[in-house]
């Protein structure tokens, strides 16, 4: 069973950890995307043998079950850094690897830049280069995915300029907004990601059934988005050039790193796994064919859970688990 803890921060966050698997397994920090979505134990703790692993899944600051929850009161990735360093300290680990999805994998990139000793490997799943193009993406032309669903987000934002939606979301989830917008906005953006990521058994029929959920799971949601809003708005505080020069920096200094992506990734571009490539010629490259985004695609995760073996636990021939991007 995992065992939680909280770091208690000078700035009053609170965030919350799970350290789970062998006290004196090969330790690996779990970063999960969103921003804002939280942990989700189950899921990671499926790709690591608990026998031969020490996992540590982090909430970050104001997700999940970390509290201020909702809160962007010093909230920015320099902060979550500092956390994970923190972290890290309390927990009297010399170095971990590090394992970050979508956001989680920008979020991983810049902490191994910025602290290489401190990382043994990174793998990323999903890469996330926080770069405009791929916020515009988001809001703008994956629109042609899930019209139906987008136009539901412009119409709970009341917003007609596809390059304003969100900012407009992001202001109207702020605190101090009425409860019942913040509500429609914050389930509209839910099923419009949901759509985007090609779950075609969304309905229009369910859609309106998730309109009702329960006060409690609303305002998670609220709280979700709301920093979501607020990371993507300032393109997470890196942009693509940083993210990059993280990465180079992390390699130059003997990290080694491994991505794993789908080739049919409609949340970030494949092209990031060339992007990478091109920064970083040593890295571990695998696009999986035919898989999503989602940690929960098979085989995504089948990829994900090669990469730590190969970098982690037992050695793995490169030719044979890996394939360089095209």
């Amino acid at each position: 069973m995992p065992r939680y803890d909280a770091l208690r921060t000078r700035d009053g966050h609170r965030v919350v950890f799970a350290v789970a698997g062998a006290v004196d397994g090969i330790p690996v920090a779990v970063l999960h995307g969103g921003p804002g979505s939280g942990s989700n134990l189950a899921g990671a703790l499926r790709l690591f043998d608990p026998a031969r692993f020490r996992i540590v899944l982090i909430d970050q600051r104001g997700t999940c079950t970390s509290t201020p929850r909702g809160s962007v009161r010093r909230n920015r990735t320099d902060y979550l850094i500092d956390d994970l360093e923190a972290i890290r300290v309390r927990l009297g680990i010399e170095r971990w690897g590090v394992l970050g999805g979508s956001w989680g994998a920008a979020l991983a990139l810049a902490y191994a830049g910025q602290h290489p000793h401190a990382v043994s490997g990174v793998v990323l799943r999903g890469l996330f280069l926080t770069s405009a193009r791929e916020v515009s993406g988001l809001f703008v032309k994956s629109r042609r995915r899930a019209p139906r669903a987008w136009s539901r987000l412009c119409a709970a934002a009341s917003c007609n300029r596809p390059s304003m939606l969100l900012s407009r979301c992001a202001a109207l989830l702020q605190p101090g907004v009425d409860v019942a917008r913040q509500r429609r906005v914050a389930l509209a953006w839910r099923g419009y990601e949901e759509a985007v990521l090609a779950r075609a058994s969304l309905s229009s029929r369910s859609a309106r059934l998730s309109m009702r959920e329960s006060p409690r799971r609303s305002r998670t949601l609220i709280d979700k988005y709301r920093i979501q809003a607020h990371y993507l708005t300032h393109r997470c505080w890196l942009g693509e050039p940083r993210v990059l020069s993280f990465a180079r920096r992390a390699a130059a200094a003997g990290v080694p790193l491994a991505a794993v992506h789908g080739s049919r990734d409609p949340v970030c571009p494949r092209d990031n796994l060339r992007r990478l490539a091109r920064a970083v010629p040593a890295a571990r490259i695998e696009c999986v064919h035919g898989a999503g985004h989602l940690a929960s695609d098979p085989a995504l995760h089948r990829g994900v859970a090669r990469a730590l073996a190969a970098l982690f636990d037992q050695p793995v021939h490169e030719g044979r688990a890996m394939r360089r991007a095209a």
